[in-house]
């Protein structure tokens, strides 16, 4: 087993710096105790983060990202699983083109889908509402669904269903005991970077998002267009901490490894 040379331990490192340092440069500056975006270099002040109590703006929008994306990613699943077991396992007409369509979201842009949705909302008298934000965001968020579901259901051992169907386990024993635990590291990665995703969206929710269902990326994107403060940074620092405290508690309940490569209990 060869050994990474100087060049690549450089590459490498220089990448994680990369990587990694807007993140920390972010986390720094939240803790300024100065009026405007800085370093802190006279000490370090939790100001901003008291400051966030003041906004309660930031925290409804919050909840209703998180809200948003939770039941977006979920709705997606839905779909995902039974589109993913049927491309992966028949061979009808159009199922090239079938798979095709469900990915297509993926090449339009976000600032095409969110001008299309926001005329399609007002039309149909949905513009501004809370179900409007979870149709778009279960059209945005579905390919990444299915395309980890569809991977899992891809590499799935049918000799398993096979021998259950021999024992006489009926269709729905066969999903829910054999068929859904082979493909759940699939399912659960597809929801995980669907929420990601939807957590995350700007360029198409600040068309369908109203004063009353804010998400929080909008509600920072509205607040920095008139203000200069470290206020954002404060609330980034959170939900970075936030991130970081679900992944290592993913990972010790359950393995970041079995969500990010699809890897079964390994004596966990």
């Amino acid at each position: 087993m060869s050994r990474n040379g100087p060049l690549a331990l450089i590459f490498h490192t220089v990448f994680v710096v990369v990587m990694v340092a807007p993140i920390l440069v972010v986390c720094l500056v939240a803790f300024t105790p100065e009026g405007f975006l800085s370093l802190p270099t006279n000490g370090f002040s939790l100001r901003w983060f008291r400051t966030i109590l003041n906004y309660p703006e930031f925290i409804h929008a919050f909840w209703v990202s998180l809200g948003l994306g939770a039941l977006s990613s979920f709705v997606a699943l839905l779909f995902a699983v039974p589109a993913a077991l049927a491309i992966a396992r028949y061979r009808f007409r159009g199922r090239d083109a079938l798979a095709a369509l469900f990915l297509s979201p993926l090449m339009i842009p976000h600032v095409v889908l969110g001008i299309a949705f926001l005329r399609f909302f007002t039309s149909a008298g949905l513009g501004g509402s809370f179900a409007a934000l979870i149709i778009a965001h279960v059209i945005i968020v579905f390919p990444f669904a299915l395309r980890l579901t569809l991977a899992a259901a891809t590499g799935m051992d049918r000799t398993v269903e096979m021998a259950a169907v021999s024992l006489g386990a009926g269709g729905w024993t066969l999903f829910r005991r054999v068929t859904l635990p082979l493909i759940l590291p699939g399912v659960i990665s597809g929801w995980a970077l669907a929420f990601i995703q939807s957590f995350d969206d700007l360029t198409m929710t600040v068309f369908l998002a109203a004063p009353g269902t804010e998400t929080l990326p909008v509600r920072m994107f509205l607040y920095i267009q008139d203000n200069i403060d470290p206020l954002v940074t404060s609330v980034s620092a959170c939900v970075i901490a936030i991130t970081m405290t679900a992944l290592i508690l993913l990972d010790r309940f359950y393995g970041l490894d079995r969500v990010l490569a699809g890897k079964g209990d390994t004596g966990r």
